[in-house]
């Protein structure tokens, strides 16, 4: 009586198909992304527009590279999402990347000079930390160029899970049975 109910409860409804909702949310996330990626190239061509009237003169050399750099910050994200949309993962490197240029713009805006030492201190440790973690991340394992853990594991899980399916635990199952 109890194996029945460890069994209903370890099993979804056959009415529930869990593929096809996973799926539909998949492609929900991916059209969140889509979007996203069109308003950031729309917010990138409008910056580039103010960088441009920028130029002309007076010209103010610190607007024109905080413009600049926040560009690049720009492109750094466009570039996250659409490695989002090609490998449905989050790149460490490109993330690591756009914080790192994303300090340093804050840094240069404001100026070293007008930056008190404590805040230039702990932003250095946090650049440091970045820059180790950017270098650490070159021996992290590929863990995503055709090799996908969790489904690897969920279907170990599920192979031991169904005996009767599986031959190998068939063939253990005749050999105790022919002792």
């Amino acid at each position: 009586m109890e194996n029945r109910s460890n069994n209903q409860t370890n099993s979804p409804p056959k009415w529930l198909n869990l593929k096809l909702i996973v799926s539909g949310l998949e492609t929900v996330q991916d059209l969140i992304v889509i979007s996203l990626c069109i308003g950031l190239f729309c917010f990138m061509v409008l910056e580039l527009r103010e960088m441009f009237f920028s130029l002309l003169p007076p010209l103010n050399f610190q607007q024109v590279t905080a413009d600049i750099l926040f560009l690049l910050v720009l492109v750094e994200l466009f570039r996250l999402l659409i490695i989002y949309l090609q490998e449905q993962r989050v790149s460490i490197g490109v993330a690591v990347e756009v914080c790192i240029v994303s300090v340093l713009r804050e840094v240069i805006v404001r100026g070293v000079l007008e930056t008190p030492w404590v805040q230039i201190l702990s932003t250095g440790g946090f650049l440091l930390v970045l820059g180790i973690l950017l270098v650490i991340r070159v021996w992290l394992p590929p863990t995503f160029e055709g090799i996908d853990p969790e489904r690897r594991f969920a279907s170990r899980k599920r192979n031991l899970s169904e005996p009767e399916s599986s031959p190998e635990p068939v063939a253990v199952n005749s050999k105790f049975n022919s002792h």
